[in-house]
C-alpha cells in the first residue's frame, strides 16, 4: 500500500516521528508521499525524506491557505526548488474557499503557474479542492489535452463531479478516513466509480478514519480505509490494494 498523501514532517509526529513509520511499515504501508504546504513547511519535509530515503518522497508547491500577500515570494521558492532537484510531484496545489475568499484571484493565479510548471517539468499535480469544485474545473479546462495529470486529494463530491474529474483525463481521485465517516455519504458515491480511478491517502495527521475519528491520524491507519473500500466494492483486500498501488505508481513515475 502507498499513502499518497501525508503530512507525517508536522510537528504534531515531533515525539514520535520514528515510530509512527515503524508502525506505517509493520502495517504494509510501503511508500509516503509529502506534499509541501509552503516555505514554512519545506525544511520539515526534506529532513523527513532525508531520513527515510526510498520511503518518504517529498512534493512541492505552495497549498492555497497559504496563498496570502507574498505569494510571489512563495511561489518563486516553489521555482527554485524545481531548479534545484527532482520532486515526486507539484502539490499540494489548488483553490480552497472555505476558510477565506478574500484571495481567490491570487489563488487561481498561483494555481495556473503551478500547472504550468508541471506541464514543463513532466509532474503529476495533487490538488486541493475545498469548496471550489467549478472554480478548480475552470481552471483545468485551460490545460484540457496539454497531457497534465494528478489527483483530486481528499474527494468529498458527488458521483457527477467524479465522473467530470474522470472524464477530463489524467486523473485519480483521492479518498482516505473520510469513506469511513457514518454520515459522510462517500461510500455511496465511491462505489458507483471504478477502482482503477482511485488512490489510497490520509491526509495525516488530519481526517482520521473510525474507529479513530478525532485522534491523530497516521500513515498505519490507511488500511482502515483500504478495508472500507474494499467492502464497498465487494472485493478482497488484497485485490483492492494492488489496484490502488498499481494506481500510484502509474501516476508517480518517480516513485522507486
Amino acid at each position: 500500500m502507498i499513502d499518497t498523501h501525508s503530512h507525517i514532517y508536522a510537528e504534531e509526529f515531533d515525539s514520535d516521528r520514528a515510530e509512527v513509520i515503524a508502525r506505517a511499515k509493520a502495517a504494509g504501508i510501503t511508500k509516503i508521499i509529502l506534499p509541501n504546504v509552503d516555505s514554512e513547511s519545506l525544511p520539515r519535509m526534506l529532513q523527513l525524506e532525508s531520513e527515510y530515503p526510498g520511503y518518504c518522497f517529498a512534493a512541492t508547491g505552495l497549498h492555497p491557505t497559504s496563498v496570502k500577500e507574498n505569494y510571489a515570494e512563495e511561489l518563486a521558492i516553489v521555482k527554485k526548488e524545481l531548479e534545484r532537484r527532482e520532486y515526486i510531484a507539484i502539490g499540494e496545489i489548488g483553490i480552497d474557499l472555505y476558510w477565506d475568499k478574500s484571495f481567490l484571484k491570487e489563488q487561481i493565479q498561483v494555481f495556473v503557474q503551478q500547472i504550468e510548471w508541471a506541464l514543463e517539468y513532466n509532474l503529476p499535480v495533487i490538488i486541493h479542492v475545498r469548496d471550489s469544485f467549478s472554480e478548480t474545473m475552470q481552471v483545468l479546462e485551460q490545460f484540457r489535452g496539454k497531457g497534465l495529470k494528478g489527483v483530486f486529494h481528499s474527494f468529498t463530491g458527488t458521483i457527477d463531479q467524479a465522473r467530470e474529474i474522470i472524464e477530463f483525463g489524467g486523473f485519480y481521485i483521492g479518498i482516505n478516513g473520510i469513506v469511513t465517516f457514518k454520515n459522510s455519504g462517500l461510500d455511496a458515491v465511491v462505489e458507483q466509480i471504478d477502482a482503477q480511478y482511485l488512490l489510497l491517502e490520509t491526509d495525516a495527521p488530519y481526517l482520521t478514519p473510525a474507529p479513530f475519528r478525532g485522534k491523530r491520524n497516521e500513515s498505519e491507519y490507511l488500511t482502515l480505509v483500504a478495508t472500507k473500500l474494499a467492502n464497498t466494492f465487494n472485493m478482497n483486500f488484497n485485490q483492492l490494494t494492488k489496484i490502488t498501488t498499481e494506481n500510484a505508481y502509474k501516476l508517480f513515475k518517480k516513485l522507486i
